[in-house]
């Protein structure tokens, strides 16, 4: 008797842990007319990724609108499509992250009308560690120039892989590898074959709907086209939210490949739009989708080159698991310029 009382209350902790895994509660919400405020902007130019922009200031990208709230209340982060750059100079454009820190068990889905591209233009989507690559990277959304595909990826410590025995995803493994220090830190890459994940095909879709979950049994990305957001997304704003009804994720990092508490800690969000640079820039990437030579071309070119370099953001929304102990934002004191400095420094060592 005690056997099979104890038997079915194993049984009963099972189906409990299987329902309430993923099970999120709202926390935060970016959107309308105070989208920017709980965001650090970079102030510096990119010496992250050698690109050949300038990221201003919260006062230059209001005053130059690249950085606002349109008629319709959506947030618009930008490149200037408007001044001609003199030669050896390089293109305002934005990078804001976000003040607070969400730590594992979070979820955060970004719907957006229209993300950025054209050849030279580097965007992303991203999370990461302020210690970087100690805690870890998360990239959303990536891509470059006219590719057709999104781009998802970790970079991490060394140890931590893509373990395609156990991972359940739709998109196509391109790399396992997420160390920063392997293939010139590719990270560990999964590929969204779906045109509607990038590009001009994006906004003719109407957009879509990224959701990132940062858990202790590992990270996953759903994307959904406009036409195929589900009830539990629309429905997020109530409250609660659960992955469990998001079906197969685009990319899947399980925990047995790359424990989650080992190689992250708590994630700032991210937006930028970088031009040319280590990945856009790279003369044999460059040559895919796009002709001539990215700087010369195109970041001293016509302004209107970058008429479709802006992300449109309905809303940012981040969720948190109650369950998880410790579950909560960090906000992010440091002084943006000392980021800058830090940046600078990891840049360098890794180029020696």
């Amino acid at each position: 008797m005690f056997s099979s009382r104890l038997n079915d209350l194993c049984l009963g902790l099972v189906v409990f842990s299987s329902v309430v895994q993923g099970q999120y509660q709202l926390s935060k919400t970016y959107a309308g007319n105070t989208f920017f405020d709980d965001w650090v902007f970079y102030n510096n130019f990119d010496n992250l990724t050698n690109g050949d922009a300038i990221f201003v200031s919260q006062a230059v990208a209001t005053q130059s609108k690249l950085a606002f709230v349109n008629s319709a209340g959506n947030a618009i982060i930008k490149v200037d499509n408007s001044t001609v750059v003199p030669f050896n100079e390089k293109r305002n454009t934005v990078r804001i992250t976000s003040s607070d820190a969400y730590s594992v068990g979070s979820v955060w889905i970004a719907d957006m009308l229209h993300v950025p591209f054209g050849c030279s233009v580097w965007p992303a989507w991203w999370s990461q560690a302020p210690d970087w690559p100690k805690g870890g990277e998360i990239d959303t959304f990536e891509g470059v120039n006219l590719v057709t595909e999104n781009q998802i990826a970790l970079h991490t410590e060394p140890g931590c892989d893509l373990n395609q025995a156990t991972a359940s995803l739709t998109g196509t493994v391109q790399s396992t590898d997420c160390s920063f220090s392997t293939n010139s830190n590719q990270g560990c890459v999964v590929a969204d074959p779906r045109p509607q994940s990038y590009g001009a095909a994006f906004a003719q879709a109407g957009g879509g709907v990224f959701v990132t979950e940062f858990a202790e049994n590992g990270i996953s990305v759903w994307f959904f086209p406009r036409a195929n957001v589900p009830d539990s997304i629309t429905n997020a704003g109530s409250g609660n939210f659960n992955t469990s009804t998001l079906g197969t994720p685009v990319a899947n990092y399980p925990a047995k490949g790359c424990t989650t508490d080992t190689f992250f800690e708590p994630q700032h969000l991210i937006f930028d739009i970088t031009l040319c640079g280590d990945f856009a820039g790279n003369p044999s990437i460059f040559a895919q989708t796009c002709s001539g030579t990215c700087y010369n071309d195109y970041v001293i070119g016509p302004p209107s080159t970058y008429d479709n370099a802006f992300f449109e953001i309905k809303s940012v929304k981040v969720f948190k698991d109650p369950s998880v102990k410790g579950n909560g934002a960090t906000r992010l004191d440091m002084n943006i310029n000392v980021l800058a400095m830090v940046g600078a420094i990891l840049v360098g060592s890794m180029l020696l």
